[in-house]
């Protein structure tokens, strides 16, 4: 039993399309699928075991080591940088952080610029790699309304599409990066699990051609 392979996946549909990506590449689980409410799910003859999790907490279950290897949002692994490895852009749930602002918005860096986010620490850094002066806000929805209220000069979110930006006036003012899931590895699980987890990365980069 404690020589399963312990998989987190994030709940929603990235989650099941990672499942199914899990599952061709030789770890099947057949009543992950199933409607109930269970959280965990076993299939002791394919030796993997899986649960589903808030998908900002898969890193923390794979850093400390509950999860063996696990499914997290690139923008989750740059605000929190976990211990972990992370072994595989897997193309899946493609968006970007970026900085957005009210149209026509220009930077006055005579003053200090005040940024609404949900990703403290990774506008920390985009902002000192500027040498720019930023006042943080916290806030953890609606982040868009910040600079329409004068709350906030700028916002620093995801963006996927770009609708509610546009719908709100706002547009994106400066890309950070690209955001997609990743495949990431506890690194005491690497060690001791580096067979199944080798297999389990070919599987999954075989899926790969055309979507990377």
């Amino acid at each position: 039993m404690e020589d399963m392979l312990n998989i987190a996946l994030p709940k929603g549909r990235l989650g099941e399309k990672v499942y199914g990506m899990f599952e061709s590449a030789g770890f099947p689980c057949p009543s992950v699928l199933e409607s109930s409410r269970k959280l965990i799910f076993e299939n002791p003859a394919a030796g993997v075991r899986y649960f589903w999790v808030k998908p900002s907490d898969v890193a923390i279950y794979v850093e400390r080591g509950a999860a063996d290897v696990g499914v997290a949002g690139k923008d989750i692994l740059a605000e929190y940088e976990p211990d972990v490895y992370e072994l595989l852009d897997l193309g899946l749930g493609r968006c970007r952080m970026a900085v957005a602002a009210k149209k026509g918005f220009r930077d006055d860096r005579l003053r200090t610029l005040r940024v609404a986010t949900k990703f403290a620490n990774t506008a920390k850094r985009y902002y000192a790699s500027r040498g720019r002066d930023i006042d943080i806000i916290h806030l953890n929805g609606s982040i868009e309304i910040a600079p329409i209220l004068g709350l906030s000069d700028v916002i620093v979110d995801i963006v996927e599409t770009g609708t509610t930006l546009r719908e709100n006036d706002l547009e994106v003012y400066e890309e950070i990066f690209p955001i997609s899931a990743r495949l990431i590895a506890n690194k005491a699980g690497f060690m001791f699990k580096g067979d199944r987890i080798s297999a389990l990365f070919d599987g999954l980069s075989s899926q790969l051609t055309g979507i990377i």
